[in-house]
């Protein structure tokens, strides 16, 4: 069996590690501090039909808004988010939060797509990739 360096110790922040193929995908994402009284949300209100997403949170705090219900999340605790249902995702703290999201490669190329230069109608990109905004 060959090596396969884009799958196996890969320095992850700030990247991704999503093989050729593969369903799912790993990143590894900073949450700034809040500047304020109001958490840091990361992503609006939104609900994806088809995938599943999981956050595992290496330093700090992360809120997740699931169906309504928050839960804070600190470093070396995880959870999970389940497609059909709505969430969001922030930072309630002043201190920056690290965290690996685990994302569908659906997902990720929502991102990609969205944080690429994306210009036009912000719902129907969520729709394109069987998501939905909320907000």
């Amino acid at each position: 069996m060959s090596r396969r360096d884009d799958v196996s110790g890969v320095p992850l922040l700030g990247r991704t590690v999503a093989p050729a193929g593969s369903g799912l995908v790993l990143a590894e994402w900073e949450a700034a501090g809040r500047t304020s009284d109001q958490v840091a949300w990361q992503a609006p209100l939104h609900v994806h039909y088809e995938d599943d997403e999981a956050w595992y949170v290496l330093s700090g705090t992360l809120r997740l808004r699931i169906d309504g219900e928050d839960y804070d999340v600190p470093a070396g605790s995880g959870i999970v988010g389940p497609r059909g249902v709505p969430h969001t995702f922030g930072n309630p703290s002043e201190e920056p939060a690290r965290y690996v999201l685990v994302m569908s490669a659906t997902t990720h190329a929502m991102l990609g797509e969205l944080h690429g230069g994306f210009s036009r109608d912000v719902a129907a990109l969520f729709e394109k990739y069987g998501c939905a905004l909320l907000e």
